[in-house]
């Protein structure tokens, strides 16, 4: 997914580091291992085979070495669409103000509006309203704050442990998906799922988690239509290979790819997320349409 070279970025939507809330609320996860509440830390272990701090994290990751993204070097170095194509952190920075451009559109005046919200980066670990939380989570989204939380290092993750072959438009259907739950959380769809932390193929964890692969798949569709400030185009339409990679991104965060992987064995009672072929279908339910409305993944069979 290319940026187009001239578009401006807006910084103010990321920033860098954590905020010291007490624990507290739930942390939705879904672009990588995180799942309903902060008890993703102890299920990772169990689907990493152990400590995830000796499972493969690069050394700057580890558990415990917490820091903060600079704000300041963000700010300075992230500044068009150009800067988005070349650095992994502006290209954060440019999905997240194209995810936002597309749901403030689609809102419009409607549930009081979209409000927009932020992109917190970090390594090893940071702090926040759900509580705190490491590198191994993965990318989260806390109600609490409102914020979405990404570790700069889940990208080479994404592929060195999961087996997804990578790319821009995996990275945005990472960033898109988290946002997906913060339009749950505006809509009030999370409040209703509630505090239900019940697994399996039906629960409300994985319909609330198809949901926000189809949102993602919504605004992939809609991304070439987002603009900057300045009223110019962000992002050029995917291309089909492009899409088959976000699709290869979705499956390789199954619940039952991972299980494999991990246990040698499916055991569908434990999902959270929903399999590999849910989160592509869901993906591919929002892509096709474009539309949220096609994401209702609480009306029946999923």
């Amino acid at each position: 997914m290319t940026f187009n070279d001239d578009a401006s970025l807006d910084t103010s939507q990321v920033g860098g580091g954590g905020r010291g809330f007490p624990g507290g609320g739930l942390a939705v996860g879904g672009g990588g291992l995180g799942i309903i509440g902060l008890i993703v830390y102890l299920l990772i272990n169990a689907l990493g085979g152990g400590d995830p701090g000796s499972g493969g994290l690069p050394s700057q990751l580890q558990p415990g070495q917490n820091g903060s993204v600079s704000a300041d070097e963000i700010a300075s170095e992230c500044r068009t669409g150009a800067d988005a194509n070349e650095r992994i952190d502006c290209r954060i920075v440019g999905y997240t103000n194209s995810v936002q451009d597309y749901w403030e559109k689609a809102f419009g005046n409607r549930n009081g509006g979209y409000q927009a919200t932020r992109t917190i980066l970090f390594q090893g670990g940071v702090q926040t309203g759900c509580g705190n939380a490491t590198a191994a989570v993965g990318p989260f989204y806390c109600p609490t704050d409102g914020l979405v939380y990404m570790d700069v290092g889940f990208f080479d993750e994404l592929s060195s442990r999961f087996g997804a072959r990578g790319g821009p438009l995996a990275q945005a259907y990472v960033v898109a998906h988290e946002y997906g739950h913060h339009v749950q959380n505006l809509l009030g769809t999370s409040d209703r799922v509630g505090r239900d932390q019940s697994t399996g193929p039906e629960s409300g964890s994985v319909r609330l988690e198809l949901q926000a692969d189809c949102y993602a798949g919504v605004w992939t569709k809609n991304a070439s239509t987002t603009t900057d400030a300045q009223g110019r185009t962000l992002i050029k339409a995917p291309t089909q290979e492009e899409i088959a990679v976000a699709l290869d991104a979705a499956a390789a965060v199954g619940d039952d790819r991972i299980q494999q992987r991990t246990q040698g064995r499916v055991s569908p009672e434990g999902w959270t997320h929903g399999s590999s072929e849910q989160r592509q279908r869901w993906f591919l339910t929002g892509y096709r349409s474009g539309n949220p409305s096609s994401c209702d993944t609480f009306g029946g069979d999923i």
